[in-house]
Parts: C-alpha cells; structure tokens; sequence
C-alpha cells in the first residue's frame, strides 16, 4: 500500500472525484485523528459483475426476504453506522473530514447507500462513490445477520441493469472473496477504472425517468429478491 500522511484542509467533493477517478482514495488513522493520507494499493480488490457468487446459505436467506432495501435514504447513517466498532473492527477510518466530504458527495449524486431495514430500524448497509461506469465500495456494517450481505448483492444487481463496468472493493478479505472479489495488479486495475469512468451508467435503473426523483421513499420500481435470485441464477 502506497500513502502520504498530511492534514488536508479542504477534502472536498470535487477534489474526491478526481482522486477516484485516478485509482485513489482518502483514508485517516481513526476517528479522533485529523490527518488525511491517500492511498493507492498495488494490488486492487475488484468485483467482476458477471462473475459474481452468490453463496447457497445467502440464496436460501433471502428467499425469506428478511429486510426492506431502500437506497439513498439515510446515507449520513450508513456512515456513521460503518464508523462505529464491532466485533471485527475496534478501529475506523473515517473521521469527522471524511464524513463531511462524503456526504457532500452524496448531495451532488456520487455518492450512494445501499440499506437495509427491518421495519423502521436500519439494520444494515453499504455505501461508495459513483464516477461514470465505476462503482467504488466504501465501507458496510451488519447489525442483523446477512444484512450487508443482502445488501451487496442488491447492490450488483442494481449495477448489472444500470450498465456499470467496474466494481472496485479496494481491497480483498476473505469475507469478499465467497462472492468472486478478485485481485488485479494497479497497471491492470487502471486499465479497467480508465475504460469505467469514460462511460456513463445509471444507478437508479429500475425507475420510470432512470433518475433518482422516482426515489423519494427510497424504492424505485424494482429489485425484489425473487427477481434478483432469478437474475443471478442465469450467471451463478
């Protein structure tokens, strides 16, 4: 991994689309700590859509469809919910500069959430950034089991329709790598990320306008977990 520890003063969300749209993005020591440093791994986690795994137990939960999904309802609480220890994580990245940062990004439409809810009670989620055909995954957390498992793959089901190219995961944990997350070197990844943010893809495609003011609630037509367990039978 690659990074320049130094106080950046201005993180702002135009300054952020040009990172992503280069191969890098922020990352802090923690919460309390107000230094930013940029960070390029030399080896990338990517997603390959058409390749994507959906595990036999995930399949059989969701065929209970457990959780409400919406997107874009509560994207600050994702955040904040990602931020916060759990039992694999007593630490965070994101600090008060990147939360603001992302959120701004969020209000100009390049930044979305993925979340689950159990009645009115957001139980899981993911967010990431959005630049042409390039989906960068940011951070998920999980409340309720399968959550943020659920949650990514109503992700790249959204990403399949909408016409996106890339899925980039950053990095790859084992976790990751039950749903095909693979590695590729940083020459191959920016060979990919150049050809994803020269196109352009639609992140709301279930909608009526294919735009984010069918979305209001939170839905936008579409994604029901049998169409989505039906969509991925034809590729698993």
């Amino acid at each position: 991994m690659e990074g320049v520890d130094y106080i950046l003063p201005d993180l702002t969300p135009e300054l952020l689309i040009k990172a992503y749209t280069v191969g890098i993005f922020p990352m802090s020591e923690g919460a309390d700590d107000p230094s930013i440093f940029w960070v390029q791994p030399e080896m990338r986690g990517v997603l390959p859509l058409d390749k994507f795994h959906l595990p036999r137990s995930l399949r059989k939960a969701m065929r209970k469809n457990p959780f409400t999904i919406k997107v874009d309802t509560a994207f600050a609480d994702v955040m904040r919910l990602c931020a916060e220890e759990a039992p694999d994580r007593d630490t965070t990245w994101i600090n008060d500069k990147i939360m603001q940062a992302y959120v701004g990004l969020h209000n100009i439409g390049h930044a979305h959430s993925v979340e689950c809810w159990l009645e009115d009670e957001l139980v899981g989620g993911l967010y990431g950034v959005k630049v042409g055909a390039a989906f960068f995954g940011e951070s998920m957390f999980s409340r309720k089991t399968n959550a943020s498992k659920i949650a990514l793959t109503h992700l790249v089901h959204r990403m399949r329709l909408g016409g996106f190219q890339l899925l980039d995961t950053q990095f790859t944990t084992p976790h990751l790598e039950k749903f095909g997350v693979m590695e590729v070197t940083k020459e191959d990844y920016e060979t990919l990320l150049a050809d994803a943010v020269s196109q352009e893809a639609n992140f709301f495609p279930y909608s009526k306008t294919g735009s984010k003011s069918d979305n209001l609630d939170g839905y936008d037509g579409g994604g029901t977990s049998d169409s989505i367990l039906q969509s991925f039978n034809q590729i698993s």
